[in-house]
Parts: structure tokens; sequence; C-alpha cells
């Protein structure tokens, strides 16, 4: 590991952005969203430095970005030279963005463009809805410290709501739902329903499924399908998760009910079929959600 990836907090902090332009402002708008207060300058004046947790160039002469690099460096405040990872003493990394979560990725200034490959990867792979379930776990934080001092204890609770019913509850826009099962995990309640989604699996190709449907392919305790063009979807799930072919609809309530995350394929876009599984699901009072695929 050639750079120690640390996050810093800069609410309320000065930082220098040398230089103008395109390449100014666009290192310019994460710091302010982060908090900081920038200080723009064109030209490199030491005075400027003074009192900076950061300091950014990119857009200035060179003369000016090796002046700010080396007056950086001695004052031991962290410096970071657009395209120059010699003049750097930290690396900018791709950001991918789920306020309160924030993934970065670096390849230690050797391909940048790679990072940002890699980088809408994991945001296809990361739906926003992580960051509206980090803010609903953040809120039940103290009161799961209290209930659960025992570290091990409190981390098994906490991977049940994250991983199974309360992210489910967030993902399929059922927010208070979710908070409801936070609260009841503090009393030792743990719902054991699972979760079914009826997802539309495309024309039968595999690089045609969705990214979501693959993400949750890749979740899924249990594939169920009937139609022979579903096969291709189904082959990009878990090899551990158990398959239902043909997929009969007690049998997935059944499961649902034991507390297993199922997908339920459908062929093409999967809209038709979707609506009549949904009313027996619902009459059923199994938590489900419709994932429409290609046509």
């Amino acid at each position: 590991m050639r750079h120690f990836p640390i996050f810093l907090d800069l609410s309320g902090r000065d930082v220098l952005v040398l230089g103008s332009g395109e390449v100014a402002e666009r290192k310019a708008a994460p710091l302010v969203r982060a908090g900081a207060r920038v200080r723009h300058a064109p030209r490199f004046d030491p005075k400027d430095l003074h009192g900076c947790a950061l300091a950014v160039g990119g857009g200035a002469d060179e003369d000016d970005l090796q002046a700010l690099s080396a007056a950086a460096r001695a004052a031991g405040i962290p410096v970071n030279i657009v395209d120059r990872p010699e003049l750097c003493s930290f690396i900018s990394p791709a950001i991918v963005e789920r306020d309160p979560i924030t993934i970065a990725i670096s390849s230690a200034g050797t391909a940048p463009v790679l990072a940002r490959l890699l980088r809408a990867r994991i945001e296809a792979a990361v739906p926003p809805a992580f960051g509206r379930l980090a803010f609903i776990a953040d809120s039940f934080k103290t009161a799961f410290r209290a209930r659960f001092p025992d570290l091990a204890q409190r981390r098994r609770v906490l991977e049940h709501l994250l991983a199974g019913r309360a992210a489910d509850l967030v993902f399929a826009g059922r927010e208070d739902e979710a908070q409801a099962a936070f609260a009841a995990a503090l009393e030792g309640e743990i719902a054991a329903a699972g979760v079914v989604y009826l997802a539309g699996s495309g024309p039968g190709e595999a690089d045609l499924v969705t990214l979501r449907t693959q993400r949750l392919l890749g979740e899924a305790d249990m594939i169920a399908y009937t139609d022979p063009v579903c096969a291709a979807a189904a082959d990009l799930g878990r090899r551990d998760a158990s398959r239902m072919t043909p997929a009969h609809l007690p049998d997935v309530l059944a499961q649902a009910a034991a507390g297993a995350k199922i997908v339920w394929l459908l062929p093409g876009d999967g809209r038709g079929e979707a609506a009549a599984l949904s009313a027996a699901l619902a009459a059923a009072q199994v938590l489900h959600e419709a994932v429409p695929g290609v046509a």
C-alpha cells in the first residue's frame, strides 16, 4: 500500500486552491461540499498558506505549483498538485458519494482513468438508498450501544438489520417501516420474514440484465423462475443460492416466511406477470418489490 487512506474533517477549516479555470473549480467543488472554507489564489503567495489545513494546486504556472508544493511540505500541510504525483504529499481519489457514505478509489497516481472506471462500476453497484440506510442506523446508534453493550452481540444484530429486512425496506422506499424494524430489534424482536423481488430477466441474454437485478441476484438466498428464457440471468446469482424451477407461489411464500431473500425472475420486462404476483404477495403480507427489466 503506497498511500495510507484517510478521511479529513475539513468543516470550517481553510483550504488553499491555487490556480484558475476549470481544473481549479473542479477541485474546489468537493472541498466546499465537505464544509471547507476555500481560499482561491491565481498566483502563489506564501502568506496564503497561513492557517490552512490543506492545499491544492491546478491550472497555475509551473513555478507557482513548484513553490506551493515545497512550502506546504515544509510547513507540514498536505498538498496535492493535479496530475503531478511527484509534487504531492497526498493523492486525490475518485469519489463515490452516498452521503453520509463516501467511497474513495485511488491508483496511487499511476492510472487515474482506471480509478474513474472503477468508480463508475461502484456507483452502479451501490444505490443511493445505502446513504439513507446509514442515516437510519446512525439515529439508533446510541440506543443500540446502551441496549447491547457487548460489541460482538451488537455487531450481529446490526449485521442482521443492515443486510436483511431493514435494508430491504429502505430499498423499497419504506423507510418508516425500516425504522420500526430497528426499534423492534432494540426489544429483542428480529423479524424473520423475507422479501421477494419480482425481477425482469430481459430477453434471455445475461448481459442485458439490469444492474439492479444483477446486484439482487448476488444477494439472493433463492432464485425462482419458470420460463427457460430466465436461465441465463439465473446463472448470475450466487452459486450457493438455491434454485426453484418451476417457481410455485405457495413454495415462494413459505420460503419468504422463513426469512429468505428471493429473486423471482420473469421473462422480458416482467411487468405483466409482476402485477398479478404483487397482488398475491400483498394479500399474503409478504414484502416485495417489482424490478422491471429490458422488454
